[in-house]
């Protein structure tokens, strides 16, 4: 069933609030990168087809992936309060071996579109209609195994391989621009033979919209969405800001994010 755009804020909220529970509990970072994404994968994982396979590239945004699958009902929630805990299933990278919605390691980024390409090409060859997602971040983009896997994608025709890109404009040390530049341009993907999209990364509507209308097209080409987000985006603070790719929150800045994501949300 889809959603409204009324209950679609209310879950993009509630998953944020998971999300810095989880970050919490565990005083850990990697929660900008995290909240940047987590719009798109309920755009994803939310009404996705069961056959179809997705890859969280971007691997240190895991507890964005851990909120989502819980919220799905594919991880417990007495799994969930084992989070970066010592024997956890769940640590601050995606690992496999207990989820069938995580099927492989991620987070030395670059590994991702070379994995979602494998599966594309599998299900080509099987005859199958699914669908190969991967979510990366626009950092990941500077990656040489980025480029040889959509090269890759090209040559091989992959139109039921969909690429999103987590656009936020930073990295693990800068803007994007002033480290490789603008390595998730339109004109880039377009140029070497992607069907291109671009979708505010945060408008759960507008990117499922986008998402429909590039896998209509089977016209052999492989499709990229380029989803424009915030990093940290709903924590006032956080919002915009490097620093949030490592910091972890103390007391104070935890209740101050829950209040504004509850504000803001409508919660």
């Amino acid at each position: 069933m889809v959603l409204s755009e009324k209950e679609h804020i209310n879950l993009q909220g509630n998953l944020r609030l998971k999300i810095l529970g989880l970050h919490h509990s565990a005083g850990s970072g990697h929660i900008g990168c995290s909240l940047s994404c987590i719009d798109i994968m309920i755009s994803i994982l939310r009404y996705k087809n069961a056959q179809d396979s997705f890859i969280l590239s971007k691997g240190h945004a895991a507890t964005a992936l851990y909120s989502i699958l819980n919220e799905l009902g594919d991880i417990p929630n007495e799994d969930m309060s084992t989070f970066y805990k010592n024997r956890t299933t769940l640590p601050a990278h995606p690992a496999p071996g207990k989820y069938a919605a995580i099927p492989f390691a991620t987070g030395s980024l670059g590994h991702g579109l070379p994995i979602a390409s494998g599966i594309a090409t599998a299900n080509k060859l099987s005859g199958s209609t699914a669908i190969s997602y991967v979510l990366m971040s626009d950092g990941e983009t500077n990656e040489g195994t980025t480029w040889e896997a959509a090269h890759f994608a090209v040559a091989n025709k992959l139109d039921n391989l969909l690429v999103i890109i987590d656009k936020n404009g930073l990295q693990g040390f800068g803007n994007t621009l002033d480290i490789l530049g603008d390595t998730a341009a339109i004109a880039l993907w377009q140029t070497i033979g992607f069907d291109v999209a671009t979708a505010d990364g945060h408008n759960v509507d507008n990117l499922i919209d986008t998402r429909n209308t590039l896998l209509a097209a089977h016209n052999g080409k492989p499709k990229v969405i380029i989803a424009n987000t915030i990093k940290g985006k709903g924590v006032s603070y956080m919002e915009n800001k490097m620093e949030w790719h490592y910091l972890p929150m103390n007391e104070s800045q935890y209740e101050e994010a829950v209040d504004g994501i509850k504000t803001k949300y409508n919660l």
